[in-house]
């Protein structure tokens, strides 16, 4: 079976949570060993040059920027489509209600001419024939904001690099000379991202705040604002492949993620692979069961609490390896199966319609 792959255009144009999840399925899916009918070829679409119909299934990454288009034209061509929405679990019927009301404005006020982001994705999501959620909270936004039946979503988390458990901190202390505890954080550099809040909130602590991620143009005099702070440390990006990535992970006392909203991020669970502990956003579909000893969610605005957090993590660090076991099953390869199976039931059930369809 052969399955393309599709998001929207810019998406390579940089690198962030979304691009390590598309890239990082492709791979495993095309690792797996095929069974006797059960060949699996997987692939980017190349949309300038590629046409859908050339494919048995399409998978959609994201149900914003435009997106619901390409699931629009697959499913004209009565292809089967897979939606990976990955969208806010503060998504629920109070929103979906205020969300709906703002698209009836929108529309009256312009005759028909503007359609919300909200009114899109819903339409991806009902024209989706599989919906694969990151998590419990984000399954229940898409039931409760999009109106979306509960049996047509699987949920299946994303996967974890095995480097990040091996990592060790020799490299970043030789690299970068930071020697003592500090807490890391590491994503693009943004007010929604919240490294300043961040920031404040550990002022006048021992604690470092030591930055990974690329700055924005457009966000660079909010990385000025941070960066003038004392206690602040900023590496620029990294690879995510690049070892001083995982050696950063390991060697942090605490990683930190106080961003005003995730779905599944890949930073926290990487941090957990290396063994360190995570004070991250409450607004989250990740869900790890048991692991409040090494795992603290709070508010994004709340600083008080988020150095609290950080600090009694600190002061009673949990052992690594117990830290490790939270995230032992997230493998590429673990998912992937679970993936692939999915694509398979669905192209059968698919293919298994239009023969009905025919007769």
């Amino acid at each position: 079976m052969r399955v393309g792959i599709l998001s929207y255009p810019m998406l390579f144009q940089r690198d962030g949570g979304l691009q390590i999840q598309v890239r990082e399925t492709i791979a495993a899916l095309n690792r797996l060993a095929p069974g006797a009918t059960r060949a699996l070829q997987v692939q980017l679409v190349d949309a300038n040059h590629d046409r859908l119909n050339e494919y048995d299934l399409i998978h959609v990454f994201s149900a914003i920027n435009g997106n619901f288009r390409l699931v629009e034209m697959a499913s004209e061509l009565g292809l089967p489509v897979v939606l990976s929405p990955l969208l806010s679990p503060g998504w629920n019927r109070a929103a979906a209600w205020r969300a709906r009301l703002a698209d009836r404005l929108a529309g009256r006020l312009t005759e028909w001419m503007v359609q919300t982001s909200y009114a899109q994705t819903k339409r991806a999501l009902q024209l989706a024939d599989l919906v694969i959620a990151l998590g419990e909270a984000e399954r229940d936004a898409i039931v409760q904001g999009f109106g979306v039946a509960a049996g047509k979503i699987r949920v299946f988390p994303n996967g974890v690099n095995g480097h990040f458990f091996t990592a060790n901190e020799d490299l970043f202390r030789r690299e970068t000379g930071i020697a003592g505890p500090f807490v890391l954080m590491v994503g693009s550099i943004s007010a929604y991202k919240n490294q300043l809040g961040l920031a404040l909130a550990l002022q006048g602590s021992s604690l470092p705040v030591v930055l990974i991620g690329a700055a924005p143009r457009h966000e660079r005099a909010y990385l000025q604002q941070v960066l003038a702070l004392p206690n602040v440390t900023w590496l620029g990006s990294l690879e995510h492949a690049d070892p001083l990535l995982a050696s950063a992970f390991h060697a942090a006392a605490v990683v930190a993620l106080p961003s005003q909203g995730e779905v599944l991020p890949l930073s926290v669970l990487e941090a957990l692979a290396a063994g360190t502990p995570v004070v991250m956003t409450a607004q989250s579909a990740l869900d790890l069961p048991d692991s409040a000893f090494a795992l603290r969610k709070v508010r994004w605005d709340d600083g008080p609490a988020q150095r609290l957090a950080i600090e009694q993590l600190v002061a009673e660090r949990p052992e690594r390896r117990r830290v490790q076991t939270l995230v032992q099953p997230f493998s590429w390869e673990r998912v992937a199966a679970q993936i692939a199976g999915s694509y398979f039931h669905l192209h059968a059930s698919h293919v298994a319609a239009g023969r009905r369809h025919a007769v």
